[in-house]
């Protein structure tokens, strides 16, 4: 059996903010197989997004344990987790964050220089990856060129060029208009059928979660609902009961 992409034991993570400890999460456990489409949901300031960073290496828990492809971050040091981030994951954010003045395809190469690749290999699978998103005729335009939705899918193809196990997704539609988000929602759909890719992306919007296939819900740093973890209501939906609480 293979490892899961992530497993969580009582994960914690707290700050300090002008002298005040802050608990961003509380304990929270869960597993995520591999090639799974989870959403994780819950208001601002519910812990979502600390999850989502510890889940991709970009922060490192207070307390708890974190294995990441089977790899506990814990005996990691910073290079080491770097390298995991940069193997293993790749990352989708709401503000695209692409290099404004590099084109499309030098901004998808980009993760190949840190792993060493060189440069011809590096543009070949950068082009391979705008094509999967139908940007092949986009290759040499400049972010500031393009759409959002464009933007989107640019850095699409730069979380698969390293041919990540997970791809994790930070409100990838929320700088985008309806059309533009269902297209990138498309996408990232396909990847998880077609090629098997785990997908975990943080939304606040329902209709977006709707297309995952199991869905987190985190409120007060705690998982609050876990749809793999709960019966099936009566009218199908195992968020019936959470949305009932919410609305009231």
């Amino acid at each position: 059996m293979s490892e899961p992409a992530f497993e969580a034991i009582d994960l914690a993570r707290s700050y300090r903010l002008e002298g005040v400890s802050v608990d961003a999460l509380r304990g929270v456990s869960l597993r995520i197989g591999q090639g799974e489409f989870v959403a994780i949901l819950g208001p601002s300031g519910s812990g979502k997004s600390t999850l989502m960073h510890l889940l991709g290496c970009l922060d490192r828990p207070t307390s708890g344990t974190l294995r990441v492809n089977g790899v506990d971050v814990a005996t990691l040091d910073d290079t080491g987790l770097a390298e995991l981030r940069n193997q293993s994951v790749g990352f989708v954010f709401q503000s695209f964050h692409l290099l404004g003045r590099t084109s499309a395809l030098e901004n998808v190469a980009l993760p190949l220089v840190y792993r060493g690749v060189g440069k011809a290999e590096r543009r070949e699978r950068a082009r391979q990856a705008l094509e999967s998103v139908g940007l092949a005729h986009r290759l040499d335009h400049r972010p500031s060129q393009m759409s959002g939705g464009e933007q989107q899918r640019v850095a699409i193809a730069r979380a698969l060029v390293g041919d990540p196990k997970v791809v994790l997704a930070d409100e990838p539609t929320g700088n985008l208009d309806s059309k533009n988000g269902q297209e990138v929602m498309g996408i990232l759909a396909g990847l998880n059928a077609e090629r098997g890719v785990a997908v975990v992306l943080v939304t606040h919007e329902r209709e977006v979660a709707d297309l995952a296939r199991r869905r987190i819900h985190v409120r007060d740093g705690l998982i609050e609902l876990d749809t793999a973890q709960q019966p099936v209501a009566a009218d199908g939906d195992p968020d019936a009961r959470s949305a009932g609480r919410d609305a009231s």
